[in-house]
């Protein structure tokens, strides 16, 4: 029953957090990391049970990553992979490596395997720095490789924490630790691509409401438990699953389940993200107590732990200098009528070859003119985003700053294996550059944003009116075009009255909604005609890349609110 009382008290506690947090513009987690060290220094606060480390990373970081994976902008994603590939992979291997050869020189009788092994523990960041730039207005292409980097790398980093143990057990060899890595993202990337097939599919099928949202709690799981099984990252998988289940939403999920995914995923992120740094910060007195039994003082670890964070941000802010250089050439390298001239030469050579060869022959060629069209749109729409959203020397700096350490360094940290030779310190080393890096840099990333004074707000909003004014435009012709077509039909199958087709087509762009002489049957029938085949255009727009992800997802809630909207007033009797 205490139990039960403390689990309660920490979920009305989470909710106040955040609800203050939003309006005071703060990150609540911070926020609860400072509530849980206060109430842990407190003398009547009782002492808790510990919590098994499995129960963070099996329990809670599948469901994490897969909610966060889900909401990942993938069209920016994909155009930024090669840097967030290298924050997740290569940034992480580096750091580890670096910081296993500085623990070994540091730390008498550790082991270079071990050394590895702390230094993979510390190198993941967390997510906690993106809300807080998103709150600040910085450029979408920070946040989206921000938000890749804290998706992909706890995977890399656990992957590599388990090779560096498995390695002390049974001796270290470059080419067996490095086939054990590939071979466990693999497994992970096949498992969760299958899983995420299957679970839209299935949802797809799946009618009722409460079932779906059941099936999408147990997905992430469902990726983890078979791929950790088979030696792989589950993490790696549960953010497979969830990438492949956010793209395919629009296509294979109704707005009903859209909508449901969206508010029940986001309570359980709130508190399953609050109770982790809430437990963070409550954790302070065992960690310390084993430390000043077991080493004579915290000053060891603690001067141990900053150099640590202190190696972190600067191997860090070189490969974020590397990284600011290269996406500049790369933007630099063609220009968007480069590609444009490229695309309609061999368009027009297809052309030519199609007037020349029998009509079979000729429709193979125009899907493949058709093909190449639409490829060298998306390079040039691609080109045209990196040279709009060109980063900078201060966009570097919020990058570098934002690389905090948080919930996986804590619960990797308590992983390790009980006989591990001086255990209690390098959990100690962990816990506190997790908590110098939370403190350090969650509360000072504001200030630092603001004293760098990035410009761009105004430029970016009124760009972003600009597509969105395109976008809705090119849904309205998509809806219109819907009017011209033979044999349009409502969904039960029935014929549509000409006349009153006649009538809309030529008065209205879609039917009244809130005039009641109009709203008939027959008028709400066509409107749900034209928001499927707005949606329809909508999802074939999301490949060419000639739109941000916020705006194609800002449309989709839009046309799904329509929808949810119409089918209420038909099921509701509101028309007879």
């Amino acid at each position: 029953m205490e139990g039960l009382f403390v689990v309660v008290i920490a979920v009305v506690l989470i909710a106040i957090v955040a609800a203050v947090g939003q309006r005071m513009h703060l990150a609540s987690p911070l926020v609860l990391v400072a509530i849980g060290l206060l109430l842990a220094a407190m003398p009547f606060t009782p002492d808790l049970p510990a919590i098994d480390p499995e129960w963070i990373l099996v329990g809670v970081l599948p469901p994490l990553l897969y909610s966060s994976a889900i909401n990942l902008p993938a069209i920016e994603f994909r155009r930024d992979f090669t840097p967030i590939a290298g924050l997740s992979v290569v940034l992480v291997v580096i750091s580890a490596v670096i910081l296993g050869l500085f623990f070994t020189w540091t730390i008498p009788g550790l082991s270079l395997p071990l050394g590895i092994a702390l230094g993979a523990i510390l190198s993941p960041t967390d997510a906690v720095a993106t809300s807080i730039v998103k709150r600040l207005g910085i450029s979408p292409r920070v946040v989206t490789m921000l938000e890749g980097e804290s998706l992909l790398n706890d995977a890399t980093a656990l992957v590599l924490l388990r090779t560096a143990i498995t390695a002390i057990a049974a001796g270290f060899s470059f080419g067996s630790a490095v086939g054990a890595f590939l071979g466990g993202v693999l497994v992970a990337l096949v498992v969760g691509a299958v899983v995420g097939w299957a679970n839209l599919r299935v949802r797809a099928w799946v009618n009722n409401s409460a079932a779906n949202t059941a099936l999408s709690f147990a997905a992430p799981f469902i990726a983890y438990v078979p791929t950790d099984a088979m030696g792989g990252s589950g993490l790696v998988a549960a953010v497979v699953v969830g990438i492949v289940t956010g793209q395919g939403a629009a296509r294979w999920l109704t707005p009903e389940q859209r909508l449901s995914d969206r508010l029940n995923w986001r309570t359980v992120e709130l508190i399953l993200e609050g109770g982790v740094f809430l437990i963070m910060g409550l954790e302070l007195n065992e960690v310390v107590d084993k430390n000043l039994t077991e080493h004579e003082g915290l000053w060891r670890g603690t001067w141990l732990a900053l150099a640590a964070l202190g190696i972190l941000l600067l191997v860090r802010g070189v490969y974020v200098v590397v990284i600011i250089w290269g996406q500049g050439r790369r933007a630099d390298r063609f220009s968007s009528d480069d590609i444009a001239r490229l695309g309609a030469h061999l368009e027009s050579v297809a052309r030519g070859r199609t007037a020349a060869r029998h009509s079979t022959d000729a429709a193979a060629l125009r899907r493949w003119g058709e093909s190449i069209r639409r490829r060298f749109t998306r390079i040039a729409a691609d080109l045209d985003y990196y040279r709009a959203s060109r980063l900078g020397w201060k966009h570097g700096a919020v990058i570098v700053w934002a690389g905090m350490r948080g919930v996986v360094t804590l619960a990797a940290a308590q992983t390790l294996p009980t006989d591990t030779p001086q255990r209690e310190l390098l959990v100690f080393v962990a816990f506190m550059v997790a908590l110098a890096s939370l403190m350090l840099q969650g509360f000072t990333l504001t200030p630092l944003v603001r004293a760098l004074r990035i410009r761009g707000g105004g430029e970016e909003t009124k760009a972003q009116d600009q597509e969105d004014e395109a976008l809705q435009d090119e849904l309205r012709v998509a809806a219109i075009a819907l009017l011209q077509e033979p044999g349009l039909r409502r969904r039960d199958g029935s014929p549509f009255d000409p006349e009153f087709l006649s009538r809309v087509e030529t008065g209205l762009t879609m039917p009244p909604d809130d005039n009641t002489t109009a709203v008939t049957h027959e008028a709400l029938e066509l409107r749900l005609a034209m928001i499927k085949a707005m949606r329809s255009r909508l999802v074939d727009v999301a490949a060419s890349g000639r739109y941000s992800s916020a705006a194609l997802r800002q449309s989709l809630a839009e046309l799904d609110a329509d929808q949810l909207s119409v089918e209420l007033k038909v099921s509701g009797g509101e028309v007879d």
